[in-house]
C-alpha cells in the first residue's frame, strides 16, 4: 500500500478552495481537507497521513486521529514541525514501501527525495485529487444509470399488457 504524507497547512495555503475557507476559519479548512482526502484515500487505496504542525502551541502533545483505515490525521507536539514529523516517519519506513510526500516546500522536497520518497507539489496533488473526484463522480453516475430498471424490463409481457389495458380503461 502506498503511503502519502501531506503537510496539511502547506496544502491548505496552496489549494484555492481551501485558501478561501481558511480566510474564514482555519478549522473549517482543515476539516474540508480531511473530507476531500478521505474520499481520495478510499478511492485510490492509499494510506494517507495529514500532518498539521502545532509546534507554536504551548504545551501541545502529539495527537493522532484515525479517521478511517486509509486516513490518519496527525497534530504534532509543541516544538515539532510537520516537516520534522514527516522526515522521522520516512526514516522509520525506510525504503520498504512506496512513500509520497506532498508539500511545496522545496527544502522538504529535497530531503524527502534523499530519503527515497517521491515528492509531489501541493498544486500537482490538487489536480490529482480533482481528477479522482471526477472519476468517482463518473463511476457513481454509471452505477446509478446501470441500476435503473424499468417495470417493463422486469415483468412478463402478458402482465404488462394487462396493466396497460387497465391504465387505458380509466
Amino acid at each position: 500500500m502506498r503511503s502519502v504524507f501531506i503537510d496539511g497547512y502547506n496544502v491548505i495555503s496552496s489549494w484555492p478552495e481551501l485558501r478561501a475557507v481558511k480566510d474564514y476559519s482555519l478549522e473549517a479548512a482543515r476539516q474540508k481537507l480531511i473530507d476531500l482526502l478521505e474520499n481520495y484515500a478510499a478511492f485510490k487505496g492509499y494510506k494517507i497521513f495529514i500532518v498539521f504542525d502545532a509546534h507554536m502551541v504551548v504545551g501541545s502533545l502529539q495527537k493522532k486521529d484515525k479517521i478511517s483505515d486509509n486516513l490518519v490525521v496527525v497534530y504534532t507536539k509543541e516544538g515539532e514541525t510537520a516537516d520534522s514529523y514527516i522526515e522521522k516517519a520516512i526514516d522509520n519506513i525506510g525504503r520498504r514501501k512506496e512513500v509520497f510526500i506532498v508539500t511545496s516546500d522545496s527544502l522538504e522536497q529535497q530531503l524527502a527525495f534523499q530519503r527515497g520518497a517521491i515528492r509531489v507539489s501541493s498544486i500537482e496533488f490538487y489536480f490529482e485529487v480533482k481528477d479522482a473526484e471526477e472519476r468517482i463522480k463518473r463511476r457513481i453516475e454509471k452505477q446509478h444509470s446501470e441500476k435503473r430498471h424499468l417495470l417493463e424490463d422486469r415483468i412478463e409481457k402478458e402482465i404488462l399488457e394487462k396493466l396497460e389495458k387497465l391504465r387505458r380503461s380509466k
